[in-house]
């Protein structure tokens, strides 16, 4: 199991690199980088969620494994809790994530908005406010540190997602010419 973790993230690792070599050179400085490796990222997980065929959101490899809606869903979750909190928004004012079995149409109308709020919080980082600090559920975390972890949860989910793709046999964004 320890060997399959590190190959994982290894994969994981690798992906997210090419996603940054693969991202359009732009502004310098600490603050771009995690807005370029978000600006992939977004491209990706987009691109996966409208390539899979509605029918196949409730794809799942292996019965004790998430479906490909639940995937998409859990980005959601996740964006709107680091976004919402780099960005002030109370949860109770952030959209809501749809059930897993809603259909294709709802659950990437949802992502969108959650890359929405991401948009608004990733284009507020600077190189001046990198070290701002946010509660982030029970702790307490820096700008850079949740957008950072956001680009990292992205990569992690689309390795995922890409290989869901794949299963299906449908090529994954990052590997279309």
């Amino acid at each position: 199991m320890r060997r399959m973790m590190t190959g994982c993230a290894a994969v994981v690792m690798a992906m997210g690199c090419m996603a940054m070599a693969q991202a359009p050179q732009g502004p310098a400085g600490a603050a771009a980088e995690p807005q370029r490796g978000y600006a992939a990222g977004k491209a990706n997980i987009l691109k996966s969620a409208d390539k899979m065929p509605a029918a196949d959101y409730s794809y799942k490899p292996a019965a004790d494994i998430r479906t490909f809606a639940r995937v998409i869903n859990h980005v959601t979750e996740a964006q709107l809790r680091s976004c919402g909190a780099v960005n002030g928004t109370s949860a109770d004012k952030l959209p809501k994530v749809p059930a897993e079995t809603a259909d294709k149409d709802e659950i990437v109308t949802a992502l969108k908005a959650s890359f929405d709020e991401c948009d608004k919080a990733f284009a507020s980082l600077t190189d001046e406010n990198l070290t701002d600090m946010f509660t982030a559920g029970p702790t307490k975390r820096s700008r850079i540190g949740l957008l950072w972890g956001t680009v990292s949860h992205d990569n992690e989910q689309y390795a995922t997602l890409a290989l869901y793709l794949r299963l299906k046999g449908i090529a994954p964004p990052s590997s279309e010419k």
